[in-house]
């Protein structure tokens, strides 16, 4: 099987990151509701919860096997530590992440323009800490949760991804992972652990969303490298995969022998 070029690559992660902000953040913005006193309407925190995890799911059995199915500047940083993806795709995946997001992020705004009397201040679905978060948190719980959960993340993922693990699945366990996070985070910071999600809507958001994503940059690229670093010295590193960064035997169930450019 004839390997994806670089541009192939970088194709996925565009789309599936436009995916992943488009699903998830669009189903926030139309089809939930936030109330002040933190009584949800709509599909409610377990809808938008569930759409993420669908978003990452269908994403990574889409173009996984192109790209490794990153999505996600923090998971990219956290595979190249890993060594289960060349540092030199570092850049550019995290280039066309935060594009596809922003594109995301427009096409749910001007669909939202569409409703008379919609206002996008505060409700594009920003990630945020004190009065911004949806529960009032802190700055300091948010990074500490920030951190936490997306070095949870990036271990399920090098776990999902690892050659000892069950062949197929996934796609499915990292898209249940991110399911659960976001039931446990949407109050504290309305769940980022991807910094192109929270760029993605945070301009589009104003009301101080941009000037707090330097902490929906900073925290899970901190938690992504931690896990990056600890998951090769705990459970070892039973195969160079630098130059095999696309796991689609892991996807697949097939074995796939093909070397990236």
């Amino acid at each position: 099987m004839t390997a994806p070029t670089m541009m192939h690559r970088l194709a996925a992660e565009f789309l599936g990151t436009f995916w992943l902000v488009l699903g998830g953040c669009g189903s926030a913005v139309f089809a939930a509701k936030f109330l002040s006193d933190g009584i949800s309407v709509g599909i409610g925190f377990l809808g938008v919860a569930t759409a993420f995890g669908l978003t990452v799911l269908t994403g990574v059995y889409a173009f996984g096997t192109l790209s490794g199915g990153h999505f996600n500047p923090a998971v990219t940083l956290g595979a190249a530590l890993a060594r289960r993806v060349e540092w030199k795709a570092l850049p550019l995946y995290w280039i066309v992440q935060v594009i596809g997001g922003l594109i995301a992020g427009l096409v749910i705004y001007i669909v939202a323009k569409g409703k008379p009397g919609f206002d996008p201040k505060g409700n594009m679905a920003a990630n945020g800490f004190g009065e911004h978060s949806p529960g009032g948190y802190a700055l300091w719980a948010v990074v500490i949760a920030e951190i936490v959960l997306t070095a949870v993340f990036l271990f399920v993922i090098l776990g999902a991804t690892d050659d000892r693990a069950p062949k197929g699945f996934a796609g499915l366990a990292i898209g249940l992972t991110l399911t659960l996070i976001h039931l446990v985070s949407i109050p504290i910071s309305n769940t980022s652990v991807n910094p192109a999600r929270s760029t993605g809507v945070a301009f589009f958001n104003a009301n101080g969303a941009p000037g707090q994503l330097w902490v929906f940059w900073l925290a899970p690229l901190v938690g992504a490298a931690i896990a990056g670093i600890v998951y090769p010295l705990l459970f070892g590193r039973p195969e160079e995969l630098a130059e095999r960064p696309v796991r689609d035997d892991l996807l697949t169930g097939k074995h796939s022998s093909s070397s990236n450019e």
